[in-house]
This record gives C-alpha cells, structure tokens and sequence, in this order.
C-alpha cells in the first residue's frame, strides 16, 4: 500500500490548518481487514521521567510497583534513548520513526529564540506536517481501533480542538482526548495533571473496543512541572530515608505513585477483559529528567543535554508468549525504533522508504542483535534548562558529543567522548588520547547529518555576551 497525502494538505500547512478537519482531507486510503489474533498495543508514554525514577532501575525511594511489575512480566532495556533531549520531537520520532533532524522537528514546540546567543538556531519546523504517516494511521488502515489520551504537543500550540489539523484526530486516531499542563496555582486535589482523566478515557476505549484490536497511546504529563499534589502524598515521601538527597524529590515520588496508580488500573482491566494475552505493552519516557528537579545520577545532566541523563529513559516491553518474562538487554535502542516493531509485532509491512529506525523484535525474540552500527542525536538549540546546540552518536561502548559553538566557531573543544561502559557518569573525556576514534566517530556523524538533511545553527551577527542567556 503506498501512503500519501493530497496537495490540498501543503497549503493547509502554508497557513489553513484552523480550518475543520472535513475540509482537509486527503483521498481515502484503502482500508485493509485485521488480521485475526492480531495483537493489540498499549503504549504508556511518561513525560521527563529519568532513568533512577522507577523501581526495577533500582531507587529505594520512588514506588513504582506497577511499573515493576510490568518489568517482571516483560523485557527491561538498560540502554534505551529518546531521540532528542526534549518532548516534542522524541514523540514525532515515536509516531514516525524518524529521527528528529529528518524532520526538521528538532525542538520542543514552540521553543524559544535565544537572539543574542552565538549561533542562530535553524529555522525548524515546529509541529508534525500532515504529510508525515503516523503509527495511527497504519494501524486503522488495518483494522486498529486508535485512542490518544493525554499530551499531544505536536502541533502549533495547545489550542486543541475537535477535528483541528495536526491535532490527533487528524493523525490517525479516531477516539481523542487532550490535556496540557497546570497552572502552578492549580489545586492539587482536582487532578492538575490529569491522570484521572486521562486514565477514565483509557478505560473507557478499553470496555469499548475489548473486541477488535486496539492502538491505544497514553501520554501522561508525570512528572513535567509544574510539581504538583496532593500534600498528604508528599508527606509520606518526605518522611522516607534519603529524601533530603539530590536523587530524590518528594513531590514527584507523590506524582509518580499516582501515575503508577494508573498504570496499574490499566494492566488490571486487561486482565479483567481476558485481553492481557494479546496486547502488547510499552511502557517509555519521553527524554530524561529535569536536572534542577532532581538529580539524575549515576547519569550526567539532564533534560535538554546529550549526556546520559537527557537521553537515557526506562523501557520496558512486555509481549505474552514471546518476550521472556524478567529479561533485559543492554542493546542501545531509540524511539524511532518504535515504528518498525510494533508494525512488525501487528504483521503489517512496512511500505515507507525513509524509516529511520530498525524492529527490535529479534531482541525481543532473543534470535539476534540489531543490524545498525549506531545511534544519533541532533539538538542544534539552545535551552533555558542548559542545553546548548549539539549533535551526538553512541557507537557500541563510545559515545561522542559534537558542541557547535566551538565546532563551527573555531573553539578550544568541539567534540567530547566518553566510554559509556567504564564510564557511565561521563566524567573523563577521551578524546585528547584517542584521536583516531575522535575521527571516525565524528565522520560518520557528518555522514548521518548529510543523509538526514539535518539543518545547523549558523554564526550569530547579533551575538551579545551580556544577553546570551536570555530566552528572547
């Protein structure tokens, strides 16, 4: 089957996209019967949960029995990465298996400018064009029931509305419900950050559709700020040991065990429903954790960095009947990898030319490792966080980091590298004392960049030291 969409769809996105969805429609797109037996998906996406915020990880202090759960049941991944170091492209990457910088979908939306900093970020593109075929979409061309609950973020702003273009009904999901952050004056006894809500719809799709198979994408807001609950909660991991330590944030322990409530409400109506045998279930974070939150060691840095701690998340899969209960693998795996599994999983071909990412269903089997020879990251923006324009490629045991102020401006030092499995925390930089591997390393990111189309910051007229800092 090939997938495409009608030109009428490139001049919505020159300007139109508030016009009713019924009014931008591309030619209907042959539907295909669902297979029988095949296997439904739950995809519970969490949002800036690092890496040391879940129990099977091994925290003393987070509760996550749920989620631990799941990771007995299921297949651990101690080396899975979101695609960027913020939000909104590593769920584009999910949906499409493209790497952001395929995309040009390289930041979080709308971002911010930073006009006096030294290099002027790249004019991106900030929401997933319509051309772009999602993972609802394959799925309901073949039968798939699909429901996105929760955060979307991948649209020009947050002004959802019923039937909007690039909002989620018009990428491939029938059933919708949408939610955005609180306010930091939201009280916390009416459900600020929507889990509730969010897990109520879940349930409700779930009763509905118990019997065709199912596409259901939970995107929770746990633990983005603001922080936010209820204070008997907090109490209680305030009074735990080590709460006064960098590692351990009280609030968000209260958050993440009410996130995890849901989940746990979720697993159980499967298996309530009889549906438990025959769904797959992902459980990931959107990119790592928020570093002035909490710290996200043994990881370095944090949320919008390419260290360890922007990137590194939890995953967890659990397939019934394939994947072995209780194993893990120490394969680097990305979200773009998503599209081509969970295609492969359902027995769907995959008909697109330009996927980025590999199936990881060999791992999952435990028949063979991947083909590819590494992984790659473009964040070519700056971030109030921290983070500074950057490209990065792990390749086996080595990981490199491009730093564009000094690589395009001429600086003292461009690159860094690090080998991840002496040195996880990336304290010591190699590349003064391996220069070949500096080479390669930093030549085949330059190949990537190319093939992709990625786009670079350029130098800054504007520069102006005293203000490099400020957003806009």
């Amino acid at each position: 089957m090939k997938h495409s969409r009608s030109s009428l769809l490139n001049s919505l996105l020159a300007g139109l996209f508030l016009l009713p969805l019924s009014g931008c429609n591309s030619a209907p797109v042959e539907s295909v019967a669902p297979t029988p037996g095949q296997p439904n998906i739950l995809f519970l996406l969490l949002d800036d949960v690092g890496w040391n915020q879940v129990g099977y990880q091994g925290t003393q202090f987070y509760e996550t029995p749920n989620i631990d759960r799941l990771a007995r049941q299921g297949m651990q991944f101690s080396d899975a990465y979101s695609a960027a170091p913020i939000c909104s492209p590593t769920r584009a990457s999910i949906l499409t298996g493209k790497y952001p910088a395929r995309l040009h979908l390289t930041d979080f939306i709308a971002g911010a400018p930073f006009p006096w900093s030294k290099l002027r970020q790249p004019e991106w593109t900030p929401f997933l064009p319509l051309e772009e075929v999602t993972l609802a979409e394959v799925f309901k061309e073949h039968g798939y029931a699909t429901g996105s609950f929760g955060k979307w973020h991948l649209n020009r702003d947050k002004n959802y509305q019923p039937g909007r273009p690039m909002d989620p009904a018009s990428q491939g999901f029938d059933e919708v419900y949408t939610s955005v952050k609180p306010d930091s004056d939201t009280p916390a006894d009416r459900d600020p950050h929507h889990v509730r809500r969010i897990t109520e719809h879940a349930l409700r799709f779930l009763d509905e559709k118990k019997d065709e198979p199912f596409f259901l994408y939970v995107s929770h807001h746990v633990v983005h700020t603001p922080l936010i609950e209820r204070e008997a909660l907090i109490a209680k991991y305030r009074g735990k040991p080590g709460a006064d330590r960098p590692e351990n944030n009280p609030t968000m322990g209260a958050m993440i065990e009410t996130t995890d409530e849901s989940i746990g409400l979720l697993l159980r109506k499967l298996d309530e429903l009889g549906l438990s045998d025959n769904t797959l279930v992902v459980l990931f974070s959107d990119n790592g954790g928020k570093q002035d939150e909490q710290s996200q060691v043994p990881l370095r840095g944090g949320k919008s960095e390419l260290y360890e701690g922007g990137i590194r998340v939890p995953l967890v899969i659990r397939w019934p009947g394939v994947v072995e209960p209780g194993s893990a693998s120490s394969v680097p795996v990305t979200s773009v990898d998503f599209f081509p599994t969970l295609l492969e999983i359902a027995g769907i071909e995959n008909t697109l030319d330009d996927i980025d990412g590999e199936s990881m269903v060999g791992l999952l089997r435990q028949t063979g490792p991947l083909e590819r020879d590494a992984i790659f990251f473009h964040y070519p923006h700056y971030h109030a966080l921290g983070g500074r324009p950057s490209s990065a490629i792990r390749q086996g045991d080595y990981k490199l980091i491009e730093w564009f102020e000094d690589s395009l401006l001429g600086g003292d030092h461009p690159v860094a590298l690090y080998n991840l499995k002496d040195d996880l925390a990336e304290g010591k930089d190699l590349s003064v004392e391996m220069p070949g591997k500096v080479r390669e390393l930093r030549t085949m990111l330059e190949l990537w960049r190319s093939a992709v189309g990625a786009q670079l910051p350029t130098e800054n007229p504007g520069y102006d030291p005293k203000k490099a800092g400020n957003r806009r």
